[in-house]
């Protein structure tokens, strides 16, 4: 009997050996496979994200953004079928490497600026796909990419006109190099682009997906191709077919190149005019309208002594003299007194007193007229939600060189009436970047559009060059001639088709003398503004009901 239990003993124990190392190897094959998965994840979102990066203009090329989002809709849609803390994870570092490509000249001007707005926009963005992903385990596929879509729209539109607003990144700016392919914005604005981007992503992946699975693929290959190559010939129809004619004018662009950190505050007013002066002398400039950058005259003037003040005066005797309408940035200030006229931009002195401070823009001709900027930078010039946080931590605002007070705005848009016969509206820097809010000048009865700005903060980065590059966005929208003064560049003239015909580069001091035609065109996207955001609001909100109808039946 005891041998016979020894050999039972023996093999019992030998199977146990068995069944613990098949065992063991079932453990190590998953840990390789969800190791490989991990890996493939982390590969699929850094791709997305560096497609993104890559993209962007100036630098980038614009046919990437068409596939940027594929292997981000692959691996939401294959990570797990759950949304996770690790999925979340990987979109963030998605668009943290989108952001940081394509921001990162930020850091020219403030470390912190440029953290707070890649970090914060990026987890935006997170936030967003992750609601698609959330959604997506309720509702169909098609429906899902439908919301994906809407909520995309609505997030940029949001992202537009809240006190955080950094719309750098929506996705229709990213053809702002590709004015061939994009004439049609003046039906869609930048909205269309980014409609276009998405549904191509979208066609892609499904694409993918039917590859992956062995599938035909010959009508999802002809739809693509149609969606790629038919607005790209609408645009070159317009580029050719549009010829718009109006009376010329002459105008005069001036171009400093004044270090903002180290120069410009410390020269005065008055050294400021005498520059001015010699140039037009100089130059003999007779008849035209002369633009100068934003803050061009940045000792504060308090508007209630404007007419008397010495600036003013010698300002009228050069536009006497030259016979010519002067446009110029301006820093304006007025003091109160009285508590009832506190505004919610108004900075407490401490002592009874209130300030109200102004980037402006002046134009100097028979009449005073005066716009206050109202797209505010946030962090330097705008306090967000000033009531609720300057309470909890005071007075944050970022000093570059002038004063760190929140800055009063304008609440409508205002055009400057030329004595001879025109509307010139002026646009201050970061307004540009801004859609619909720019065609209020249109609606207004503008003529041509003057951008004021002072890319100095940027240095020699991709930061200046955006910004001028998306002025051409604003000249298709509107069909509207534009005319642009830089303080350090670059300044250039960019006709109604986005083109720009003289230009200015950077780190240069010079000027600019053309004859400039006034049009009076009123375009579609003009009169309907943003309507694509309305549509994708409606089904947005659809599918929405229909997401908390399935959650709650569910239950």
């Amino acid at each position: 009997m005891q041998p016979q239990r020894a050999f039972r003993m023996v093999r019992k124990f030998g199977s146990i050996l068995i069944n613990f190392n098949c065992y063991l190897k079932f453990i190590i094959a998953n840990l390789i496979i969800n190791k490989l998965k991990t890996y493939k994840s982390l590969l699929l979102s850094l791709f997305s994200g560096l497609l993104l990066g890559l993209s962007w203009p100036t630098y980038g090329f614009s046919s990437l953004i068409f596939i940027a989002f594929v292997p981000l809709l692959y691996l939401i849609n294959n990570y797990h079928k759950k949304f996770s803390f690790g999925l979340f994870s990987l979109i963030y570092l998605t668009f943290i490497i989108w952001n940081s490509i394509s921001t990162g000249w930020l850091y020219y001007a403030t470390t912190e600026g440029m953290l707070f707005a890649i970090l914060v926009n990026s987890l935006l963005m997170t936030i967003v796909f992750s609601f698609y992903k959330i959604v997506s385990q309720k509702i169909n596929s098609k429906l899902s990419l439908l919301f994906l879509v809407s909520l995309w729209i609505s997030f940029e539109k949001f992202h537009l006109n809240w006190d955080f607003s950094w719309p750098w990144l929506n996705l229709g700016n990213v053809f702002s190099e590709k004015i061939g392919w994009i004439q049609w914005y003046e039906y869609t604005g930048a909205f269309g682009g980014t409609l276009w981007v998405l549904v191509i992503n979208i066609v892609i992946y499904k694409i993918l997906i039917r590859f992956l699975e062995k599938k035909a693929l010959k009508k999802q290959l002809i739809t693509v191709s149609l969606l790629l190559i038919t607005p790209i010939l609408i645009s070159k129809y317009i580029y050719h077919k549009i010829d718009l004619k109006g009376d010329s004018k002459q105008f005069f662009i001036v171009q400093p190149n004044i270090d903002p950190y180290n120069e410009k505050y410390k020269k005065s007013n008055l050294d400021n005019y005498l520059y001015l002066q010699n140039l037009i002398d100089k130059n003999e400039v007779k008849n035209s309208t002369i633009i100068l950058p934003e803050t061009y005259f940045s000792d504060a003037i308090q508007i209630d002594s404007y007419n008397d003040n010495q600036l003013k005066k010698m300002l009228n005797d050069l536009m006497n003299k030259s016979y010519s309408e002067i446009l110029t940035g301006i820093e304006l200030f007025e003091i109160i007194y009285d508590s009832i006229d506190v505004k919610e931009y108004s900075n407490n002195l401490n002592d009874g007193r209130w300030l109200n401070l102004y980037n402006s823009a002046a134009f100097i001709a028979k009449k005073n007229q005066f716009y206050n900027k109202s797209k505010l930078v946030v962090g330097v010039e705008l306090m967000p939600y000033k009531s609720f946080i300057e309470p909890i931590l005071g007075k944050v605002l970022l000093d570059f060189g002038g004063l760190s007070y929140s800055r009063g705005y304008d609440s409508f848009r205002k055009n400057f009436k030329s004595s001879q016969g025109f509307n010139i509206s002026p646009i201050i820097c970061f307004e540009s970047i801004y859609g619909e809010y720019v065609t209020e000048y249109t609606r207004k009865g503008s003529n041509l559009f003057a951008i004021i700005t002072n890319d100095g903060w940027w240095d020699v980065s991709e930061g200046h060059k955006q910004h001028l590059s998306y002025a051409k966005l604003r000249a298709i929208e509107n069909r509207r001639n534009i005319v642009r003064s830089a303080n350090t560049g670059i300044s250039a003239v960019i006709n109604y088709k986005g083109e720009i015909i003289q230009s200015i580069s950077y780190g240069e001091e010079g000027f600019i003398k053309s004859e400039v035609p006034l049009l009076k065109k009123i375009t579609f996207y003009v009169k309907y503004g943003d309507y694509i955001f309305r549509i994708s609001l409606f089904f947005l909100i659809i599918i929405l009901l229909h997401f908390v109808a399935t959650t709650l039946k569910t239950k």
